[in-house]
């Protein structure tokens, strides 16, 4: 007897020790911040439409009356991070899902294109033509938001089996060729680029009647920005060409015309698939990078989310995004000193909404700036123009989903960065972190939005689930359409460069 009770008790003690072991051991914090963020959208969520709104207060009281494309699709990868999280059954994360694509299958949208409206009512799906705040607008469709959207159907054919023909039904129509503008020229003299969208009625203001649409007069010629994921899924649809991706600027040109830029770029010229490329780069604080448009988190790394960037193009992607976090880490903590970071466009903490960024990293003159008061920095031009005074940092605005898009590249610093807003400021509620932080005043924007919401979830959830939307969304015809023109570029950003900012020599 004492033969067979001594194992059992041997057994006992070990399951009792690792019980309180597992007690003992501190809850996963991105597990915490995926629960709490994922009740925030299903507080935003229409039950019977399942159309999540654009925003909530952070009591998560009163959703917004009106919802856009890229809400949608956030809204469906977020349920797909909640599943594969456990935060939700398998059954629940499809239900929710199909319940949205069975509206979006009712919604109004351009038939030639396949494109859908920026504004819909999430209660009813009716496209919006007087805002809540009684703003009048003309119905638009844009390319940016469409991307977005699409993306998020691209993940549920990818990830719910079942529901993939749904999903199919409403991508496949679905033709970014209708955005490209074979005709358009950028600074640098290529052709060929995404405009920024069309209406089907004429609006006021510019625009260019064609192929029964008003389309807007601005073109998307930049290549470190969001609207490159309209693109990608256009070439791999086939009916953008592959050049487009090397007819965006990776800077504006290095010469006086163009010295109003707030630093001379560096870099050389080269040629892909027939393109004349010039492979400029931008240097802030010992870190060279290509910049964006307004320098923040967004525009660089929300494409990353899904298309595995960094591992295609390891001497361009790869390079850059490592580089892209560091120099938002270095302006946070050592320029600016504000003793935080992350900046990306947001709920302004004073009301309304703010773009926000770090001013040097990107093209825009006039900033994205860090700061409510804008601090402007201004290297000069060489010998076309002298530098401006030193910039001036006051009360910066830390955008949390920014800190988020960076896990991929510096999981300590975000989880650190993450800890001290969150215990130094009223930063945190029920729906997870606030969507903004004045850190001098310690201001708060005390609301969510559905956006910035779903890109945490994204980056949380291929954190702790292996890449789980890359996985989903990436399919061989788009890997074959995509990954060899991200493979044959080199950045102007030099390999192993120094980053101390993510824990590198």
């Amino acid at each position: 007897m004492r033969r067979i009770l001594a194992p059992l008790l041997a057994l006992a003690l070990i399951a009792t020790s690792a019980t309180v072991a597992n007690a003992a051991a501190p809850a996963d914090p991105l597990r915490t911040y995926a629960k709490d963020t994922w009740r925030s959208l299903t507080a935003m969520t229409d039950p019977k439409t399942g159309l999540v709104a654009d925003n909530i207060p952070g009591d998560l009281s009163a959703p917004a009356a009106y919802t856009s494309p890229t809400n949608i699709g956030g809204y469906m990868w977020s349920a797909l991070v909640a599943r594969e999280l456990g935060i939700i059954s398998p059954r629940e994360a499809s239900q929710r899902v199909e319940r949205t694509l069975d509206t979006l299958a009712t919604l109004k949208h351009h038939n030639q294109s396949g494109m859908f409206y920026n504004w819909y009512d999430p209660h009813t799906g009716a496209v919006l033509t007087v805002l809540p705040d009684g703003t009048q607008v003309t119905p638009f469709l844009s390319s940016v938001d469409n991307g977005w959207l699409a993306a998020g159907l691209q993940v549920v054919q990818g990830a719910f089996p079942t529901l993939k023909a749904k999903a199919a039904k409403v991508l496949d129509r679905m033709d970014f060729g209708f955005y490209f503008n074979p005709a358009a020229t950028s600074p640098i003299g290529s052709r060929g680029l995404i405009r920024g969208g069309f209406w089907d009625t004429q609006p006021p203001g510019c625009s260019v009647a064609q192929d029964g649409v008003w389309f807007t007069c601005n073109h998307y010629d930049i290549t470190v920005t969001e609207p490159r994921m309209a693109t990608y899924l256009g070439i791999a649809e086939g009916t953008i060409p592959r050049t487009a991706y090397f007819d965006t600027m990776r800077t504006l040109p290095d010469n006086c015309d163009y010295s109003w830029q707030e630093m001379q770029p560096q870099g050389f010229t080269t040629r892909h698939l027939g393109r004349q490329v010039y492979e400029g780069s931008y240097r802030y604080r010992g870190i060279t990078f290509v910049p964006s448009w307004g320098g923040d988190m967004f525009e660089a790394l929300m494409p990353d989310l899904f298309v595995p960037e960094a591992q295609w193009g390891p001497r361009s992607w790869g390079r850059n995004h490592p580089a892209t976090v560091a120099a938002q880490i270095e302006h946070g903590l050592n320029d600016a000193k504000y003793g935080f970071w992350g900046f990306s466009p947001a709920s302004n903490p004073f009301g309304g909404y703010g773009v926000y960024g770090v001013d040097a990293m990107g093209m825009d003159t006039d900033g994205y700036p860090s700061d409510i008061e804008g601090g402007k920095y201004d290297a000069g031009f060489g010998d076309c123009r002298p530098p401006g005074p030193p910039a001036v940092y006051g009360d910066g605005v830390v955008t949390p989903h920014a800190a988020f898009l960076a896990l991929p590249y510096a999981r300590k610093p975000v989880l650190s960065n993450l800890a001290r807003l969150r215990s130094n400021f009223d930063a945190y509620g029920p729906g997870g972190f606030y969507d903004a932080v004045a850190v001098r005043s310690k201001t708060v924007a005390k609301r969510y939005l559905s956006l910035d919401q779903s890109m945490i979830m994204g980056a949380i959830g291929n954190e702790l689930s292996h890449d789980v939307l890359k996985k989903a969304f990436v399919t061989p015809r788009f890997e074959r359409a995509v990954r060899p023109l991200l493979a044959q570029e080199t950045f102007n950003v030099p390999a192993g460069q120094r980053l101390p900012q993510l824990g590198g020599s």
